[in-house]
């Protein structure tokens, strides 16, 4: 019987064989400092036949200095080696493949609320692909969550006010425990009773299908965006100069103080309800803030219709 869960991504042996070797170096080091201990607490003692004379002092002190570089320069290189192998898996893991499938998810006390790319809703379940990378941006709605699936070796704090990010490639089909590994209040237990299901890509295609229109979130995205007034200077016709949103999503923005950032998810969301933190170069900050008038996943449904502008070559009416 195996005693880690089973390895369902790809990440996840690379996570493993760290674990593994982390867990193998530390425990021959402390079996070695054990032995030491016992042989020369055996060998030294009190009465012992061992050589003490004061010749050997000179030798001694050259011993001790060729046993002190070794017991700090060794156990530097394997620091450094297990820091590289860290890095390593950490920046794979950390850079989600362009084509990755997109997801939305909002936790709150107690529940995970899920949204596919089509605007398809789940609660405490969450379908996915299996063999497709799958990009979860995620944010609460009220205390720190964290999301965790221990088959993927995937776990990500999920925090109130920002985006975190967090991707996966399942390689395994089946029904996989979801977690929630910070306690996020009376009732925390609760959100250890959510579950991912992976899914043949076909069959996946055909439980979407079955969800509804592909085009939903962009669609409400689009009547909230005209709800809330965003039209009204973002739009073809508007009097006040504002950002073209036509083609923004995934586009660098020059800053007015000089810097750059990618028009990406937190970037949207934080023009929407903090709109004077990154103000575009070229105009005035006056867009007001929607703090405490929309709720995470109307932002969500806002994003995907500014993301379905991406290819079109006229600002939205």
């Amino acid at each position: 019987m195996s005693v880690l869960p089973p390895a369902a991504s790809t990440l996840a042996p690379r996570f493993d064989a760290l674990f593994v070797a982390v867990t193998a170096v530390t425990t021959l080091a402390g079996l070695a400092v054990l032995v030491a201990l016992v042989y020369f607490g055996v060998r030294y003692r009190a009465g012992s036949p061992a050589y003490r004379h004061e010749d050997m002092a000179q030798a001694q002190r050259r011993a001790r200095i060729r046993v002190e570089v070794a017991w700090t320069v060794v156990p530097l290189l394997l620091f450094l080696v297990a820091f590289a192998w860290a890095t390593w898996v950490y920046v794979q893991r950390d850079a989600a493949p362009a084509n990755a499938v997109p997801l939305y998810v909002v936790a709150k006390q107690w529940m995970w609320t899920f949204q596919h790319e089509g605007g398809q809703r789940e609660i405490d379940v969450l379908h996915v692909p299996r063999g497709e990378a799958v990009k979860l941006t995620m944010t609460s709605q009220d205390v720190i969550h964290s999301f965790f699936v221990p088959a993927f070796r995937a776990k990500q704090d999920v925090l109130p006010g920002r985006y975190t990010q967090l991707w996966f490639t399942p390689t395994q089909a089946g029904h996989f425990h979801l977690f929630c590994a910070e306690y996020c209040g009376t009732e925390h237990a609760r959100m250890g009773a959510g579950e991912l299901i992976v899914m043949e890509p076909l069959e996946y295609q055909r439980w979407l299908d079955g969800q509804g229109s592909g085009n939903a979130a962009a669609a409400h995205g689009g009547e909230l965006f005209r709800e809330y007034g965003c039209s009204g200077c973002h739009g073809a016709n508007a009097a006040v100069h504002a950002p073209d949103l036509a083609g923004l999503y995934g586009r660098p923005v020059p800053l007015s103080d000089g810097s750059t950032v990618t028009a990406d998810e937190r970037y949207l969301r934080d023009s929407i309800l903090l709109p004077r933190k990154e103000v575009a170069a070229g105009y005035a900050p006056i867009m007001p803030s929607f703090t405490g008038q929309i709720s995470e996943q109307d932002i969500f449904d806002l994003i995907a219709y500014i993301r379905s502008l991406a290819e079109t070559t006229q600002r939205p009416r």
